[in-house]
């Protein structure tokens, strides 16, 4: 470690160690069939008012849309921040530290995601915006494939591009099939870009993403995977799965500073114009006679990465990959496959509850869960979750409208907005529920979300609610 970090290193190793010390105690009495997360996280301690009186502790089952922050995330954070300065060409000892704290964490995450040596890392605000750079980057003339499965972040970037949507597939063979038989059949035969997401953020589904690598590269086509869903639940190399680029963001792998991540191939990032236009995307800038400037852009990640970076975000997502990887992803997944079993054996039991599946019910998954509830409208049970049982989890259409309209056997053409029921509540409506969680979540809210489920289908809810504002909220 270079000298000057040592005393982060010192500062962020306290922070640390007093945390751990402080959980450890907190959990040593617990009892196995209520064991603590693995890895500690911000919130957990937190409590919330319920409307039929009383407070309990919050259950937090909405980590596909963002999950807490760790512990150890914070805590890094917090023993960096009086160091905190601006990045690349300062002088002064903090922006040196800075500096290298910054690159380093560009490592840290290239490392993580088993990138090849040539790869690129460069640092985005989200999944979304790695998307959409790399959008921008295409090459002339290239051809888009994307599933309308995707999320919107995967689904919409490439509008200024000649886009093929293809068919929702219903067994992962069934999408290899079909992106095979687009990919023989494009023309004129030149570049082509394959998206695909490598979990899907409403039914937790995993892709066969190694297996759409090997027929996109065989048809000549590049694939970019959308890991925003699939690299806080599972490990995620690109030399294994032989993918060109990968995207995802810091605000689902327990680091939400606004940061994310575009990593892969360097060539076609290269040839681009920069993303943004601005300081630290060019190397030099000079005057032309002719009253205009020449431009000399940076071939590093650098060149779209214009404007001060968000030192901060960089280094929590480094610590986040950090301390994914020392818990250890075989564990993790392993556990969380046990919670998702859980919950689908307590759903099964509730014949009014339908999970929504693409692949089916042996399909292997993250820990997402959708589902509808025969009779309740989604804002209505979802509502009722929170309110009455100190549970939060997500209704709506999840910012993939086609893919939930598809599984809820309603037009792809419908209109409707992210979370906002079009139906009273008891009336159908095209929305759902999604339950999903991760390496923070207590077995105890596992527990007492299917509780709630059951209580709620076979008892009903205890308050009155109304629409306000497109939702339904409790009556006060």
């Amino acid at each position: 470690m270079p000298a000057r970090l040592n005393s982060v290193a010192t500062a962020t190793a306290t922070a640390t160690a007093t945390a751990t010390a402080t959980e450890t105690a907190t959990v040593s009495g617990s009892e196995d069939s209520c064991r603590p997360a693995p890895l500690p996280v911000l919130g957990r301690d937190v409590t919330v008012p319920l409307v039929v009186g009383g407070e309990v502790s919050y259950a937090a089952l909405d980590y596909a849309a963002s999950a807490p922050a760790l512990q150890r995330v914070w805590d890094d954070v917090a023993a960096y921040a009086p160091y905190y300065g601006s990045v690349h060409r300062g002088a002064g000892y903090l922006s040196q530290l800075s500096t290298e704290l910054f690159e380093n964490s560009r490592v840290t995450v290239h490392q993580f995601l088993g990138c090849r040596e040539s790869d690129q890392v460069v640092f985005t605000r989200s999944t979304t915006d790695s998307l959409n750079l790399l959008a921008a980057a295409l090459p002339e003339g290239c051809r888009v494939f994307v599933f309308e499965t995707e999320h919107h972040a995967a689904l919409l970037p490439w509008r200024d591009a000649d886009v093929t949507y293809l068919d929702a597939p219903r067994t992962p063979a069934e999408a290899v099939r079909t992106l095979e038989a687009a990919l023989v059949g494009r023309e004129p035969h030149g570049p082509a870009l394959v998206c695909v997401t490598g979990a899907s953020n409403v039914t937790g589904e995993l892709w066969p993403v190694r297996e759409l690598a090997a027929a996109a590269h065989a048809h000549g086509a590049r694939i970019v995977l959308d890991a925003a869903q699939l690299a806080p639940h599972h490990p995620v190399s690109v030399r294994d799965l032989d993918v060109d680029w990968v995207a995802f963001s810091g605000h689902k792998l327990y680091a939400p500073f606004g940061s994310g991540v575009l990593a892969g191939r360097a060539d076609w990032l290269q040839a681009a114009e920069p993303y943004l236009a601005g300081g630290g995307a060019s190397r030099t800038v000079s005057r032309r006679t002719d009253g205009g400037v020449d431009v000399d852009w940076h071939t590093t990640a650098a060149r779209h990465e214009a404007g001060s970076p968000n030192v901060i975000g960089a280094y929590a997502i480094a610590s986040a990959c950090k301390a994914l990887t020392e818990a250890g992803f075989e564990g993790l997944v392993a556990r969380e496959r046990e919670l998702t079993e859980r919950i689908r054996a307590g759903l099964a039991e509730v014949p009014e509850v339908r999970v929504l599946s693409l692949f089916g019910e042996q399909a292997a998954r993250v820990g997402v869960l959708s589902f509808v509830v025969e009779g309740w409208n989604s804002s209505h049970f979802a509502a009722a979750l929170s309110a009455e049982y100190g549970i939060g989890v997500r209704d709506g259409l999840f910012c993939a409208h086609p893919l939930v309209s598809t599984l809820l056997g309603s037009d792809p053409a419908e209109a409707a907005e992210c979370g906002a029921p079009d139906a009273s509540a008891g009336e159908r409506s095209l929305n759902a529920i999604r339950v999903s969680f991760g390496a923070g979540t207590p077995d105890e809210h596992v527990e007492r979300f299917v509780g709630a489920v059951r209580e709620l289908v076979r008892e009903g809810a205890r308050w009155d609610y109304r629409t306000e504002n497109g939702r339904c909220v409790p009556v006060v």
